[in-house]
């Protein structure tokens, strides 16, 4: 659903809390006037529900198609309970948008259904800047924060199934 239809109706609930959540944040470097301002909402969804920096994994990588290759290596070199990517994909005049979206896409998807550790959706796919600006804290929100909130979330329910 898109920002401007739950803008006004997203219904405020506590989340979930999750004992020693461990998290793994794979950041693109390109368009990193966005990338990081996601961080950085994440960043402090994690901070205002109190869980430890300690606990908290960034690394960067150059660029949105890396991301998956980033989130794999996370899942598979540290003890992490979820994965977040962050990307920005601008569109352009040629179709590299299309290839690089559906890259990333189509990575990230195939890490969560051959996976034990979800991998949360931070990239944003947007006609130009102003609109990647406007969901990185802009007049839109920040998709950052969001992204936590589905990886606290992701990790609830599946401690849900193991009780």
């Amino acid at each position: 659903m898109s920002t401007e239809l739950r803008a006004g109706s997203k219904k405020e609930t506590a989340l979930p809390k999750v004992k020693d959540l461990r998290v793994g944040i794979v950041v693109a470097e390109w368009n990193s006037h966005i990338t990081e301002a996601l961080l950085q909402g994440a960043l402090d969804v994690f901070e205002r529900e109190g869980y430890p920096k300690g606990n908290i994994i960034v690394r960067h990588v150059p660029g949105s198609v890396e991301l998956t290759f980033g989130a794999s290596c996370m899942i598979n070199d540290t003890d992490v309970d979820v994965v977040i990517v962050f990307g920005c994909v601008i569109r352009g005049g040629t179709p590299h948008f299309d290839y690089v979206c559906q890259s990333v896409t189509q990575g990230i998807t195939e890490l969560n259904t051959m996976g034990d550790v979800p991998v949360i959706f931070g990239v944003l796919t947007t006609d130009d800047e102003q609109q990647a600006i406007d969901r990185a804290g802009g007049k839109l929100c920040n998709k950052g924060a969001e992204a936590a909130e589905a990886a606290i979330k992701m990790v609830a329910f599946i401690d849900s199934l193991n009780d």
